[in-house]
């Protein structure tokens, strides 16, 4: 057994044997350093993990390149998806151990563990497997020569993921990078690195040679800039804050310039007409901010409701609210487990008590729940402006605001009150409306009359400062692929 095995159970009972090395070129090894992760359930200290610092991830890049100029790059795109597909059955097979160390780790509830989480690493990986022998260029037309063009990887790319969806996440990254024939270093959040690791005895099952993935936890500030620093990476992709996406395109600028895809924060508007099914927009209201404990890049947390219906709205979303099932993460019916930790919990109620002295209604919650944990109330305010901290900044928690409107220019003139453009709602019965106010919202989505639905084949990221790039569907190929073109001369004299 590996030095690094830790043998633990979640508070439930069930048995978890957790890996807590650093593995580089599908080896467990030590870091420079230990990190302790946390249940946010009870605050409780769950293992001590390995931590890299810049000779652990000069170690990782160099067995991600290695693997790129040998067995990998050497590999036919058919065996590349073959074992990326044997990797998403392993998922499967390891659905419930996945789940449990998800929900331990992160403080989600289980359901949801099982049922988005990790089947989304699974069917992600899939999608993309089926890319791998599908990648080709042109041939083009020109007079006296041969041309063609040629979409080759990149060679080694860096991955940092974030903590609110740690699989989900690392899937993300893995489909897309693999399928084009890259090589992969995941740096997980400090915070919860537990499930990517089991993910990691995985890999090795599933064959696929030593350095093509490689999986370090680290502090951002120390593995994170390394690794967008690393002068061997050729591409860098983050998810997280755009305060450290900013730090990620310097270090990227004053290293080697390497290709960058940043899917960052988020502000974004739900816009309710008076004409909208109005059970329909609660429930959806409801799961656009309170999904994942708030804890979502594109949570519908500024709520935009016509005047006419406002007040309808506003009772029916608190009553519906009210039923909001929060509790311990192991238990199915839990909808609402702990934010990640004490600082993101400290920062929340920071928000609230900031949004009650600029003179907002806390309308509903507000309050730590429970005796233990990280814990909030879903929390609704309303008579805001547009200029309130609590409207301008993203919180990351299940805090939401309401605001009246009057017409569409109205709102959405409301709605561009923001630096970021990540995701946006329109929910009404007319669809000329729908398509009018989609078109002139600036968000990477635009869901209309549903919120949060992510799926792995369509195009996920942000206008402004919410990032740049896609990722997922075909259009997250072009970030892991470079063009080459390629002319043979016929006839053509000097």
């Amino acid at each position: 057994m590996s030095q690094f095995i830790v043998e633990t159970a979640t508070p439930k009972g069930y048995q978890l044997k957790l890996q807590t090395g650093l593995f580089i070129n599908n080896e467990f090894v030590a870091g420079s350093d230990t990190i302790d992760t946390v249940n946010p359930a009870n605050g409780k200290v769950i293992a001590s993990v390995q931590a890299a610092d810049k000779k652990e991830v000069d170690a990782a890049v160099d067995a991600a390149s290695k693997a790129f100029h040998g067995p990998w790059g050497k590999m036919t795109p058919s065996k590349r998806a073959e074992l990326m597909l044997k990797l998403a059955d392993l998922i499967d097979r390891d659905n419930e151990v996945l789940s449990q160390i998800e929900s331990l780790d992160n403080g989600k509830g289980i359901t949801f563990s099982r049922l988005f989480d990790v089947k989304q690493i699974a069917i992600t990986l899939r999608y993309f497997a089926g890319y791998a022998d599908k990648i080709h260029g042109k041939v083009i037309d020109i007079e006296g020569a041969l041309c063609y063009t040629r979409h080759e990887p990149i060679g080694v790319c860096g991955a940092i993921i974030p903590w609110n969806f740690p699989l989900m996440m690392l899937g993300w990254k893995l489909g897309p990078a693999l399928c084009t024939g890259n090589t992969v270093v995941v740096k997980t959040s400090e915070m919860t690195p537990l499930s990517a690791l089991k993910v990691a005895e995985l890999i090795v099952e599933a064959g696929f040679p030593p350095g093509v993935i490689n999986i370090i936890t680290g502090y951002g500030a120390i593995a994170g800039d390394a690794l967008a620093r690393h002068m061997k990476v050729s591409k860098i992709a983050f998810t997280g804050s755009t305060a450290v996406g900013r730090h990620i395109m310097k270090a990227a600028s004053e290293s080697n310039l390497k290709k960058v895809t940043l899917e960052l924060g988020g502000k974004s508007p739900n816009i309710i007409f008076d004409d909208a099914d109005l059970d329909l927009a609660v429930r959806w209201a409801h799961k656009g901010i309170f999904f994942n404990h708030g804890q979502c890049c594109c949570a519908g947390s500024r709520v935009y409701v016509q005047a006419s219906i406002y007040d309808k709205f506003l009772e029916k979303f608190k009553e519906y609210t009210k039923q909001t099932k929060l509790g311990h993460p192991h238990d199915d019916d839990t909808f609402q487990g702990p934010q990640i930790s004490k600082t993101q919990f400290d920062r929340i109620m920071t928000y609230i008590e900031k949004g009650k002295e600029e003179g907002a209604t806390c309308y509903m919650g507000g309050n730590r729940w429970g005796n233990e944990g990280y814990y909030i109330e879903p929390t609704i305010f309303t008579d805001v402006k547009q200029d309130m901290t609590i409207v301008r900044e993203e919180i990351f928690g299940p805090v939401v605001t309401v605001s009246k409107f009057e017409d569409v220019d109205d709102v959405v003139h409301m709605a561009l009150d923001t630096d970021y453009g990540l995701a946006a709602a329109v929910f009404t019965k007319d669809t000329a409306r729908a398509i009018d106010v989609s078109n002139r919202l600036q968000a990477g989505t635009v869901w209309v009359n549903c919120y949060n639905e992510l799926d792995y084949n369509t195009p996920f990221g942000g206008f402004r400062q919410s990032g740049i790039g896609r990722e997922n569907g075909e259009y997250a190929l072009d970030n892991y692929l470079q063009v080459k073109t390629v002319k043979i001369n016929v006839s053509r004299q000097p």
